[in-house]
């Protein structure tokens, strides 16, 4: 058995991602550490060992993130290429989604948004809101020392301590817009106002900015259906304001399953296609 192996390279934490030559899914798997390169060798030997592998079974290591530009021509002796990220984005996203066209937004320490289907794969833009926002804000306004730690805060947290909605200003109906949609994040502050209701306003805060961002891109757009991918689409929260969005605006939101190898895996993908495989995902 010969095998392609996808790898992510982030900041801090590697994705990476396998399939045979024939492109059956092997496994996928993440890894953390200080910087990229041990990130990125301890996630590829990791790999290998939970997998049975030996090196010569790889044949080809496909690189893609901020840190692919870390590696030189091999690693471990296996021969490695790079794909853009954002090729890499959009046909991971549209793979493990399922679907043949899409706004897959990438959320990661920023957010990327990239336009897939049968014309190309597009970036069209993106923001520096994202995981990064909420490590930073929650680390510094809750005494976070993670963002698992905010995001773990935000469960008991209590939303109408800090935002301010349309039922907070307004007696009247709003024909578009339900009492409960925020009119300011942040904009009501409680006397008393509990970390744990701060950290559940930043994640609100960041969520809906990106949902609102994807909103306004597919109404210049046929594409209805955004396909979300990234660290932050495991957060429990994220669904719930996707899902608000989805019935104020009419846009089909979609977190896939394994949405966080949606990059690692349109690496993988980009060599087979590019070689002719076809591919399953299993």
């Amino acid at each position: 058995m010969s095998v392609v192996i996808g790898i992510d390279v982030g900041g801090s934490t590697t994705k990476i991602v396998g399939y045979t030559d024939s492109g059956k899914l092997v496994s996928m798997l993440k890894v953390e550490a200080a910087d990229p390169q041990t990130s990125a060798y301890g996630a590829l030997g990791k790999f290998i060992n939970e997998n049975g592998l030996s090196l010569s079974q790889v044949s080809q290591i496909v690189l893609t993130g901020v840190g692919a530009s870390l590696f030189k021509k091999e690693v471990y002796g296996i021969a490695t290429s790079c794909v853009d990220e954002f090729q890499a984005i959009g046909r991971g996203g549209l793979a493990l989604s399922g679907k043949k066209e899409g706004l897959i937004v990438s959320m990661g320490t920023g957010t990327a948004f990239v336009r897939a289907g049968k014309d190309g794969i597009v970036h069209i833009g993106g923001s520096g809101v994202g995981g990064g926002t909420v490590l930073g804000l929650c680390g510094q306004m809750c005494g976070a020392s993670s963002c698992k730690t905010g995001v773990d805060m935000a469960q008991t947290g209590v939303l109408s301590r800090v935002d301010l909605n349309i039922k907070d200003i307004s007696t009247g109906v709003i024909s578009t817009l339900p009492p409960e949609t925020t009119a300011s994040n942040f904009g009501k502050m409680e006397d008393g106002v509990a970390p744990e209701d701060i950290a559940l306003g930043v994640l609100n805060m960041t969520f809906q900015t990106i949902g609102m961002m994807a909103v306004f891109a597919c109404r210049n757009d046929r594409v209805k259906n955004v396909i979300l991918t990234g660290t932050l689409t495991q957060v429990p929260f994220a669904k719930q304001v996707f899902e608000a969005l989805r019935r104020l605006h009419g846009v089909q939101f979609t977190i896939p399953n394994h949405a966080i190898y949606a990059t690692a895996t349109g690496a993988a993908l980009s060599y087979l296609h590019q070689h002719g495989n076809t591919h399953e995902i299993c």
